[in-house]
């Protein structure tokens, strides 16, 4: 009879702890001041048994120059706007940002749990001080608001939907920023290629009939990311159009070609299924930002100094192998 009961209380506390973390939540609670973190959002089930389809996450002010990881079967959307503030960025003053992120069109089952993962710096806060970041929960029709704050230091565990809370601690005496950037894709943070000149470790030259491809690099990931950024330059010197039309690596399970545009301060990516044009007497540049190659299920995250084979095929030059060098999350 004692074991019985002493099943029952564990199944009943394993039950409690289960429901205290059905809400939205990070993964590590706590964040120190001006450093780059990865906020790792928890998203433990669906809508009332729905699968999930879209997930929209509101940033507050002090946690900017937001990057989100792409997730394979998803749209990627970034809304950008003005900060309340100014902030410094490596020397550079900036008071535009990222503020919400968008995961769209998906399919996460109910019977699944999964991870939102965002990059940024918490800058300008206050020790002590918890940021909120409201969650918009979307799963068809059905809609879910993980929004509720606290207000006055009450406890936000008596809530039905809170917001996701990242704890504020002291940080060092140096004030350091310990850049943990995963894949940067926007370029504004990480790699500049315009201004790195001869000095870039740039992969290896390779001709294949009139197109000539150079400046081959990877950005460095982070452990147990699963997706990663490639970029090239393709300069086609003959009288013939060609056409960039499939990428393949054994680093990856699949590599796509990937565009990002922003429009309406809107960023958005999406996947290239008919490949890059690659016009005759044009220069066409993978870069941070733009064009670029997006890897799939990596076996072993890239890391800085390692290189990369791929695998391009292009419409009337064919196949041609490419080895990229990989730089840096910074482009260092």
């Amino acid at each position: 009879m004692k074991t019985i009961k002493t099943f029952a209380l564990a199944a009943l506390l394993s039950a409690t702890a289960f429901a205290a973390e059905a809400h939205m939540t990070f993964l590590n609670k706590e964040a120190t001041q001006e450093t780059t973190i990865l906020a790792t959002l928890q998203l433990p089930h669906g809508c009332d048994g729905k699968a999930t389809t879209e997930v929209r996450v509101k940033l507050p002010e002090g946690f900017v120059f937001a990057k989100p990881q792409p997730k394979a079967g998803w749209q990627l959307e970034v809304i950008k706007g003005d900060y309340q503030k100014t902030y410094d960025n490596h020397g550079d003053k900036v008071k535009t940002g990222a503020v919400e992120i968008r995961w769209k069109n998906g399919n996460l089952s109910d019977d699944f749990y999964d991870t939102f993962v965002i990059q940024g710096k918490v800058s300008g806060v206050a020790a002590g001080t918890s940021l909120a970041f409201p969650v918009i929960q979307m799963c068809g029709d059905a809609v879910t608001a993980w929004d509720q704050v606290a207000k006055g230091g009450s406890d936000p565990h008596g809530m039905k939907n809170p917001a996701a809370l990242l704890k504020v601690v002291a940080g060092d005496s140096h004030g350091h920023d310990h850049d943990m950037a995963g894949m940067d894709m926007t370029g504004k943070t990480g790699m500049d290629m315009s201004g790195m000149g001869a000095a870039v470790p740039a992969g290896e030259t390779v001709k294949a009939g009139d197109l000539e491809i150079s400046g081959g690099f990877a950005k460095a990931m982070l452990p147990g990311q699963p997706v990663g950024g490639g970029f090239f330059t393709v300069r086609n010197s003959g009288q013939a159009d060609d056409r960039l039309v499939s990428v393949s690596s054994p680093a990856a399970g699949e590599v796509q070609i990937h565009a990002m545009e922003t429009k309406d301060n809107v960023m958005r990516m999406r996947q290239l299924k008919d490949g890059i044009a690659i016009a005759a007497g044009e220069t066409v540049k993978l870069e941070p930002g733009n064009l670029h190659l997006m890897f799939q299920k990596v076996k072993t995250p890239f890391k800085q100094g390692d290189t990369v084979p791929v695998t391009l095929t292009f419409e009337k030059a064919g196949k041609v192998d490419l080895v990229l060098q990989v730089l840096s999350a910074q482009g260092k």
